[in-house]
């Protein structure tokens, strides 16, 4: 099968080119300008459009197997190429947790049987598994999660010790959530003893307080240098916690990285007026002093990565009183659109739209030939319309919970075309569902 795009703007590694691409079953075989029209199968004008790499999404939770009321493995991936997201990795507190080898394997095979974008599974740490941990194998798996603060589907790591021999013994990426367990329910209790179970989620922010987040993640920090562990810090929350990352080492270097996500960049505890728990996240959304550091550190290099952190539930458990209402929200349909807003409101540029979300997760979790446009790479590609104007509502929301807490924001850009593996997947509002995604791998360093 050839494909050939025309005329695209292309967003590669820091520059901007008008040219065609070509593309040969899975992979990119040719970028020129001019490419001849014979012989190809397709032909897809893009003049005016900007082509991207397909966005990865390193922090997903598509709930399967055992929470699948919420979302599954088919009805969220199908979101994620809708939104240009072609590439997922998504988190351990399924249910059964994916704790062992066994229960790995049997969500790779779901994956393979039904995921419309490519996928990797983290492998969970708890208190007693470093034997599974250890056999995780590096080729095939993109790291290790371990919760250092509970969150939905309890997986609290919060042993000294096998926190250190996790990070002592494997030379994997080892992806953390950090807030500090003690300081919460101190925090919690103090709330409850006021208002009861009905808590005002206005204060989700001070019982998952920047205090929380910092003691954890500097511990976390902390540990990773004097073992020399591999540590990358998802979701930060606060504008302290970037004070602690550096951006004087190129990526590939780097031995302690950090992501932000979108909701992070968006939202602030001034929101929770007029959005109640639908942006009930953990950690939690904070102020403007901390949406705008973590702008600032994300600018700068000392955070090196946007993502999800999807987390469907459903409309009815969102209503739920705080003590009830269970923390996460869907973002990956939307993800790409969210920060092409911030490029044309002049926040962000493409190039580093396309860095943060495609260039360096790849490079960060060393993902093999893919998240860059280039000649042999995978045909990850996600075309998009800056002057498309829609809303988000009801019915154009993908998630299977059906709701998103962006329904009613406006957008000026929308994604058009979305390419995994060289397939055709997501055209102008339809899905091909007879094309799924692959297992990524990684390069192995020894």
């Amino acid at each position: 099968m050839k494909i050939l795009i025309k005329n695209a703007q292309i967003v590669n590694e820091g520059k901007i080119i008008q040219s065609d691409i070509l593309i040969e079953n899975d992979l990119i075989s040719k970028i020129s300008e001019n490419i001849p029209e014979e012989n190809v199968d397709q032909i897809i004008e893009a003049s005016g459009k900007y082509l991207l790499p397909g966005i990865i999404d390193d922090q997903v939770h598509f709930r399967e197997p055992g929470l699948t009321h919420k979302g599954d493995i088919e009805s969220e991936s199908r979101s994620a190429v809708a939104g240009g997201t072609t590439s997922f990795i998504e988190q351990p507190n399924t249910v059964p947790n994916a704790v062992t080898q066994e229960l790995l394997a049997d969500k790779y095979e779901i994956a393979s049987q039904k995921s419309f974008a490519n996928y990797g599974f983290m492998m969970g740490g708890t208190n007693d598994n470093l034997e599974e941990v250890l056999k995780t194998n590096p080729r095939n798996v993109p790291g290790i999660k371990l919760f250092l603060g509970s969150s939905t589907g309890n997986m609290l790591v919060d042993n000294p010790e096998t926190l250190e021999n996790i990070f002592s013994n494997t030379k994997m990426l080892i992806a953390v959530h950090c807030e500090d367990e003690a300081t919460i329910r101190e925090n919690t209790e103090k709330y409850k003893a006021e208002y009861g179970d009905d808590i005002p989620v206005k204060f989700h922010h001070l019982i998952r307080s920047e205090e929380a987040c910092y003691k954890s993640s500097s511990k976390a920090i902390e540990l990773a240098k004097k073992t020399g562990a591999r540590l990358h810090v998802f979701h930060l929350s606060t504008a302290i916690e970037t004070e602690l990352l550096r951006n004087d080492i190129p990526l590939k270097d780097k031995k302690i990285t950090a992501e932000v996500c979108v909701h992070h960049l968006t939202f602030t505890n001034e929101d929770y007026e007029t959005k109640g728990g639908l942006i009930k996240w953990n950690p939690a959304v904070k102020t403007q002093k901390d949406k705008d550091g973590l702008w600032e550190a994300l600018l700068d290099g000392r955070i090196d990565v946007i993502a999800t952190d999807h987390a469907p539930h459903t409309w009815e458990e969102k209503q739920n009183v705080y003590t009830k209402c269970p923390s996460g929200a869907p973002l990956v349909q939307h993800s790409l659109v969210v920060m092409l807003e911030n490029y044309v409101n002049g926040k962000i540029t493409l190039e580093k739209i396309v860095e943060k979300m495609a260039h360096n997760p790849a490079i960060l979790f060393r993902i093999e030939k893919r998240g860059f446009i280039r000649e042999g790479y995978k045909a990850d590609l996600v075309l998009v319309d800056l002057n498309q104007k829609w809303t988000v509502e009801k019915g154009n929301i993908l998630y299977k919970c059906g709701w998103s807490p962006l329904e009613g924001m406006n957008f000026n850009s929308k994604v058009t075309h979305t390419f995994v593996n060289g397939n055709l997947v997501y055209d102008n509002g339809k899905i091909n569902e007879q094309k799924f995604g692959e297992r990524l791998l990684f390069e192995v360093q020894e």
